[in-house]
């Protein structure tokens, strides 16, 4: 069970973060997967390494990390094999624990996830024919109560660690087969004498990560960032910033650091253009009102015809769904000159909910006024419906499955790997 406190739930209110780059772990080793190379390298010295030894070791261990996706210190062919045994006994490279894993009709697929002291989150996987989004969450939880969105009913227990965070992606990756495989040129074992294959890369199947799962990113800024700065390292990941969104309720005095220390594409969840509508459905507009926010996405570096922000706007009928909601999105994205693309996305149902999904008519007429006034509109195609995993669904799948079911699936997992 979790020994985790519940963060506070602070209303309008920032919650305050909880100050942590490694969960901790019961075994005593310290997981390095989240961490830069110079963090690696000074965890290297505290156990004992001098400085010297401690940075190679640790660009070596980063290399394998990252780039080829390995999680043993035996598979580091370029490191003495006296030395894996001293790394293995002090450190782990950890990927979160998949408690269960969902494939839609669709080929989305969704995965619930525990961290180490025990709290359950989920990542989401979109292919699609030229891309594939993988859909990341930075809290386990959210303090935002957005009333649309499922994700929203639940308490806010914790912000994930950049080992969290970019476990994700490294998870993702496990699971689409295309870590590169084989050896590379520039590898010389010290003294293993192993023969490996030529180095291949594999094609990429993940190819955008969006930052949309449970939580708000900019409440996790500082792990946010660390964690994709690690995904858009050259050295590692190496995704490009491009291709990567980081999505927004509205948090406006963290936008401007996320465009200057992280300087990926902005999408903001924006979903009603008056303040009665925005205050009820996206409670965080009581903080920081619809001017505020649209001056903030005005002001957000390198935002540019080339690099639009993205509005995220859910279709809720007789909500905001209006001809008059249309053009008034119109007006406030012309009166900020806004270099702006609006997606429109049908409401997803969930249990409990008190909206429904606008008619596929009054959607269609909503798009057609914001292109007729040269603002690209489309409307989202809804994937992952079936397993509870399209927009605004996230919620923890545990919370819907009875501990003594998921014992037992976590057993059956557990039977299957000692029988290989």
């Amino acid at each position: 069970m979790s020994d985790t406190a519940l963060m506070p739930i602070p209303g309008q209110i920032d919650p305050v973060p909880v100050a942590r780059d490694i969960t901790p772990r019961a075994d005593g080793r310290t997981d390095l997967l989240g961490l830069p190379k110079v963090r690696i390298a000074e965890l290297f010295v505290t156990a004992g390494l001098d400085a010297k030894a401690a940075k190679l070791r640790a660009k070596q261990v980063f290399h394998w990390l990252y780039h080829r996706g390995v999680t043993e210190f035996e598979a580091m062919t370029d490191i003495a094999k006296t030395m894996r045994p001293w790394l293995a006994t002090r450190f782990v490279i950890g990927r979160p624990e998949i408690i269960e894993a969902q494939h839609s009709i669709d080929g989305t697929r969704k995965w619930l996830l525990r961290t180490d002291d025990g709290h359950d989150y989920e990542m989401v996987f979109i292919p699609d024919e030229a891309r594939g989004t993988l859909c990341v969450s930075s809290q386990v939880g959210c303090t935002l109560n957005c009333t649309f969105c499922h994700t929203g009913t639940m308490r806010l227990v914790r912000n994930l660690t950049p080992g969290e965070i970019v476990g994700q992606v490294m998870l993702a990756r496990d699971a689409l087969g295309e870590w590169p495989k084989g050896r590379m040129d520039f590898v010389v074992p010290e003294d293993s004498g192993d023969e490996e294959s030529e180095y291949t890369a594999d094609g990429r199947l993940l190819t955008n990560i969006v930052m949309m799962g449970m939580g708000e990113p900019l409440y996790n800024f500082d792990n946010v960032r660390d964690a994709l700065k690690l995904v858009m390292d050259g050295d590692g990941l190496a995704l490009s910033k491009r291709r990567i969104t980081l999505s927004t309720s509205g948090v406006v005095p963290m936008m401007a650091r996320c465009g200057e220390e992280i300087g990926v594409n902005l999408a903001v969840s924006l979903h009603a253009v008056t303040k009665l509508v925005r205050d009820e459905i996206v409670p965080i507009n009581r903080k920081y009102g619809i001017e505020q926010l649209l001056q903030a996405c005005a002001d957000y570096p390198g935002a540019s015809n080339a690099r639009r922000i993205t509005f995220e706007y859910v279709m809720l009928k007789d909500k905001n769904d209006s001809d008059a909601d249309a053009r008034e999105l119109v007006r406030l994205l012309r009166l900020y000159d806004l270099p702006a693309k609006v997606n429109l996305i049908p409401f997803n149902p969930w249990p409990g909910a008190i909206y429904e999904c606008s008619t596929p008519e009054r959607v269609k007429r909503f798009s057609n006024i914001v292109f007729e006034a040269g603002i690209s509109a489309p409307v989202r195609t809804p994937r992952g419906r079936d397993i509870d995993a399209a927009c605004g669904q996230l919620k923890t799948s545990a919370q819907k499955v009875s501990r003594a079911e998921i014992d037992r699936l976590l057993a059956e997992k557990q039977a299957e790997m000692d029988a290989r």
